[in-house]
């Protein structure tokens, strides 16, 4: 899928990369959607464990994790071609669907757990909002860089790091918020 997207995964493709025959490949996956749901569904239980893991620092630490995972994340080739995929298949679509609650669900927990401690959320500003803004503007950004639109990107990313202020000292020591890398500059590149 990486290497020529979704549409050229075929059971003889897949059965080439794993060096078995294409009859052995239908044999466990009955159609080419169990193939991409068994990817999707490894894919995510990757993320959430990795993210689990990240998100295990101080309350105050996770907005800014969340945000360079949400990056990574947003420019991910993978996450495009399954989110390309779903446009075409509704099997697909509700299991992304699905596994995209699980990671948010995950997420909001994170972000609500000491969210006393935030200083920038009040009534207005949730926990739940600030969440959509920390992974709605990597996706958004990674929309307009895929049709080669870049205005204004860096200010926007550079005034909502500044609202997230500084990055504490251990943020980025130890487990990184990035999901391993899927392409060369995995990460969302502005400018």
């Amino acid at each position: 899928m990486l290497e020529e997207g979704y549409a050229a995964v075929t059971f003889r493709a897949v059965a080439a990369k794993a060096g078995v025959t294409p009859s052995l490949v239908q044999y466990y996956f009955r159609t080419l959607d169990g193939i991409f749901l068994a990817a999707i569904r490894r894919y995510t239980e990757r993320n959430i464990r990795h993210l689990t893991e990240a998100l295990a620092v101080p309350p105050g630490q996770r907005p800014r994790i969340l945000w360079d995972y949400s990056r990574t994340e947003a420019a991910s080739a993978l996450t495009t071609e399954f989110m390309a995929l779903g446009n075409h298949r509704e099997s697909v679509r509700a299991e992304i669907a699905e596994a995209t609650e699980r990671v948010r669900k995950l997420q909001l927990d994170a972000l609500s757990q000491g969210a006393d401690g935030l200083r920038f959320l009040d009534r207005k500003l949730t926990p739940g909002g600030l969440l959509l803004l920390i992974t709605g503007i990597p996706k958004y950004l990674a929309l307009e860089e895929g049709i080669g639109v870049r205005t204004a990107h860096q200010e926007l990313v550079d005034a909502f790091e500044e609202f997230l202020g500084p990055v504490p000292a251990t943020v980025g020591k130890g487990k990184s918020a990035r999901p391993r890398r899927d392409r060369p500059g995995g990460r969302l590149q502005t400018r």
